[in-house]
């Protein structure tokens, strides 16, 4: 649904719905959530409102990126040599393997702006 820029659709909306019910009801007493796909903080808010209308007490919910984004802050405070180093200059490229395209619409989702891949291959 991400990929196709479908997540903000009424299918999308149904299919969260029905994948959080269907984890309900495996266990009830489920208290946090990790969204461990890069997707899933785009449609983070919708998880966290069906969540909120299906559990009792709203499980935590927690995005992966999240955590990924506290240890790289913690990282660099601890490494500060390295921090002044990448903050002194520097330049944004994007590489892929895969369609650049598919890469710089999916790219947008994120960024908010237009990005520019180009392709390579390993």
């Amino acid at each position: 649904l991400i990929e196709n820029n479908e997540h903000n659709t009424q299918g999308a909306n149904f299919f969260i719905e029905k994948y959080l019910y269907e984890l309900y009801t495996q266990d009830p007493l489920i208290d946090t959530i990790i969204l461990g796909c890069t997707h899933y903080p785009l449609i983070k808010e919708k998880i966290e409102h069906f969540a909120q209308m299906i559990w009792a007490k709203k499980p935590s919910i927690v995005a992966q990126g999240d955590i990924v984004a506290d240890s790289l802050v913690s990282y660099l405070q601890r490494h500060s040599d390295l921090d002044n180093a990448l903050s002194a200059a520097g330049n944004c490229r994007f590489l892929t393997t895969e369609s650049t395209e598919k890469f710089n619409s999916n790219a947008r989702l994120f960024l908010n702006e237009l990005i520019s891949a180009e392709h390579i291959t390993l």
